[in-house]
């Protein structure tokens, strides 16, 4: 489990949720956007279970730690979530070029260039 720290606030919520929030709102700030998301996090002050809307961008500040779990609490997991956040931050996180060559990069390239005329 994780805690975040968010605009005065703490919530506790899965590992890979906070892993996955800290990941969007860092590809946010590197293209200088924000975005709002809604995370499952069980309050502090009285255990309960809810949704609380980030709203992440270049200016959050926005911190996350792990916590050891009290016996018996389970892990926040929402794996649509998940993917969600995924999505949305491989959408803004800019393509990087190969690095490595293809083991087969000395094979002959069979390709009709005059088909793209």
């Amino acid at each position: 489990m994780h805690r975040i720290t968010y605009a005065g606030g703490h919530f506790t919520t899965g590992t890979e949720i906070a892993r996955a929030l800290v990941s969007y709102a860092t590809a946010l700030a590197q293209q200088g956007r924000a975005g709002a998301i809604d995370i499952p996090v069980r309050h502090e002050d009285d255990g309960q279970l809810g949704i609380v809307s980030f709203l992440v961008g270049p200016a959050s500040q926005l911190v996350t730690e792990e916590i050891h779990v009290v016996d018996g609490e389970e892990e926040i997991r929402d794996e649509p979530l998940l993917a969600r956040l995924r999505a949305l931050t491989a959408e803004l996180v800019p393509m990087r070029p190969l690095t490595e060559r293809p083991a087969d990069h000395d094979a002959p390239v069979d390709y009709d260039w005059m088909d793209e005329l």
